[in-house]
């Protein structure tokens, strides 16, 4: 067992994992498509990398869900139907309905701390009108409330969720809440927190996902799993 207070050499992240964020990320802002095929020689050229750790990166990106692989054709950013997105919604209301919880009964004064930081950072994002950094400042906010529980396996199922519930949206920006309708939506969640209304939070939260999916499916073309 290592003594308290010793110092033990920081893990460094593999190259494929730095690979992979760069993925995910480009498929969460819609740089890579629903449909868009992930050709290995001009990723490995865009990125500057060897195929190895490309490949391991994209692997992983498979056994996340976000890329599927047709055989002799190669692999393809996920497209995402109706039944996906209520998928992902109600997975993403698990995870965040089990992180209201655990901040109710936790240190509730940090959390409102972060959130606070995070719902203003979304105020000032829903001031420019930009769609993009209001997608981005809501991500935040809910990456926040999980992180928020302590509890960080919740919060690696919630990375995923995350960057499938922005591709939803970065294909059906039409269909995203007007700048003081989101803004009043995080506040109301904040705002329960803040009361210590724990029955009202878990309302909320449901509402709030379960809303959003309606949203989606009702503007959103039928597309292929």
């Amino acid at each position: 067992m290592n003594s308290p207070g010793r110092l033990e050499p920081v893990p460094r992240r593999s190259t494929a994992e730095l690979i992979a964020d760069q993925l995910r990320s480009a498929i969460m802002h819609g740089a890579l498509a629903p449909g868009d095929q992930l050709g290995e020689t001009d990723l490995a050229a865009q990125l500057g990398v060897s195929r190895g750790p490309l490949r391991e990166a994209m692997q992983r990106l498979v056994q996340e869900g976000l890329l599927r692989s047709e055989r002799h054709r190669g692999l393809f950013v996920r497209e995402l139907g109706p039944e996906d997105v209520r998928d992902i919604y109600v997975a993403r209301l698990a995870v965040e309905r089990a992180s209201c919880e655990l901040i109710m009964r936790g240190n509730r004064g940090e959390a409102l701390a972060r959130l606070t930081a995070a719902l203003n950072d979304l105020v000032a994002a829903a001031r420019t009108g930009d769609r993009t950094a209001m997608s981005d400042a809501d991500q935040a906010f809910h990456r926040a409330l999980v992180s928020c529980s302590g509890n960080h396996r919740l919060e690696r199922m919630a990375e995923t969720l995350l960057v499938e519930a922005r591709m939803c949206l970065t294909v059906m920006q039409e269909v995203y809440p007007e700048a003081d309708e989101l803004v009043e939506e995080h506040q109301k969640l904040l705002d329960a927190i803040t009361d210590g209304d724990e029955e009202l939070l878990l309302r909320l939260i449901e509402s709030h996902m379960l809303d959003t999916v309606e949203r989606i499916n009702a503007g959103a073309p039928t597309a292929r799993n």
